[in-house]
């Protein structure tokens, strides 16, 4: 996609386009402090994540609410799955740590396309580069499936509109203040151009492997429900994405690159979470710990765990994969290829203390839907 070549032609553009809504952080400079100070040296995982695989992910909110989780701080590794538990639980913070700098490069383009969009259909239309509504605001309380139906009937905007986006998408990630290479901004525009090229269509991949069949489309995401179903995304209501919105906009979703069971970020977070006297509300993990158990790191994940502020109620969520566990694990949907769970993590580290896991299947089989 021809999106920087036509460099004039752009900023004639621009000056014709339509207002963009801009938000200035208050403290951009607070934000990328922030960031540098928590996180540690990157590493790679095996694939780009730009959207998760894990099609179960909302089974769990009913665990969620009964927990009565809201508040606090949360904590989550990945893409804009997190954005939906965020959504409801409504904590203070959200600090969201992978192991990859890209996955910090993607969620600086997340927070450059909510400051410019009020609305879930003015969000969704600049993610895949389509032209928003005339009228956006008519659109609020619109299904999830009528968002869909609109973004899927468009195509991705002529060239000079898409550098239009471009360029005020940049400007948002320069006002954060986070330095950026340019093998970084290659790697945001890159980013971008899947979401635009692949539209509602795309799909989570591993480097050097081909589209798995068992892999949900976004627009497969977007439309899941828990196992009551009901649509809980965070873009399926508007409650929903105005909170996570409002926590972008105030510099509240902090992406810092570390390992979970490193020497720094964790215990950073963790001092950053005690400074504000704030409990974790959850840890979304995915299936890293599958990855800790097996090459050996599990107990350095543990100990960083240990230092995080909790309470009884604190949840770590978890997705498990075959391959990971042996047969499909016991709080499985039919049909569904992932299988998400919740545990207290007090009752996790109460039961490793007493020796009961010495397994990560046997941590699953303690774990809940």
């Amino acid at each position: 996609m021809r999106r920087r070549a036509v460099v004039v032609l752009a900023l004639v553009a621009i000056a014709l386009a339509p207002q963009w809504h801009a938000t200035t952080a208050a403290q951009p400079s607070s934000f990328a402090s922030l960031i540098e100070q928590l996180s540690e040296p990157g590493g790679e995982f095996g694939g780009d994540n730009l959207i998760s695989n894990e099609q179960s992910y909302l089974h769990v909110m009913p665990a969620i609410e009964q927990a009565k989780l809201s508040g606090g701080a949360y904590l989550g590794v990945g893409p804009d799955q997190n954005f939906s538990y965020i959504a409801q639980i409504h904590p203070a913070v959200a600090f969201i740590i992978d192991i990859r700098r890209d996955n910090l490069l993607l969620h600086l383009l997340f927070k450059a396309i909510f400051a410019g969009a009020p609305t879930r259909v003015e969000y969704l239309s600049a993610l895949t580069g389509r032209a928003p509504p005339d009228h956006p605001e008519v659109w609020r309380g619109a299904a999830i499936d009528k968002l869909i139906g609109y973004i899927d009937a468009g195509r991705p905007q002529p060239d000079a509109a898409l550098q239009v986006l471009a360029l005020r998408l940049d400007a948002e990630i320069r006002r954060t203040g986070v330095a950026l290479s340019a093998a970084d901004w290659a790697t945001i525009h890159a980013f971008h151009d899947e979401f635009v090229g692949r539209g509602l269509s795309l799909v989570f991949q591993v480097r050097g492997q081909g589209v798995r069949d068992y892999y949900p489309t976004l627009r497969e995401l977007l439309r899941e429900t828990d196992r009551s179903g009901r649509q809980l995304s965070y873009l399926a209501a508007d409650a929903s994405y105005d909170t996570v919105r409002a926590l972008e906009q105030r510099d509240l979703v902090v992406p810092v690159v570390g390992d979970v069971s490193g020497p720094r970020a964790m215990r950073a977070i963790a001092a950053a979470m005690k400074a504000r006297n704030q409990t974790l509300s959850a840890f979304y993990v995915s299936n890293v710990e599958f990855y800790l158990y097996r090459d050996g790191s599990f107990p350095a994940f543990v100990e960083n765990l240990k230092q995080l502020p909790r309470d009884d109620r604190t949840l770590m969520i978890r997705s498990v994969f075959p391959g990971g566990f042996p047969g499909r694990p016991p709080q499985n949907v039919p049909g569904y290829y992932s299988t998400s769970v919740v545990q207290p993590l007090g009752t996790m580290l109460a039961d490793l203390a007493a020796g009961r896991y010495r397994s990560y299947a046997d941590m699953i089989y303690a774990s809940r839907h």
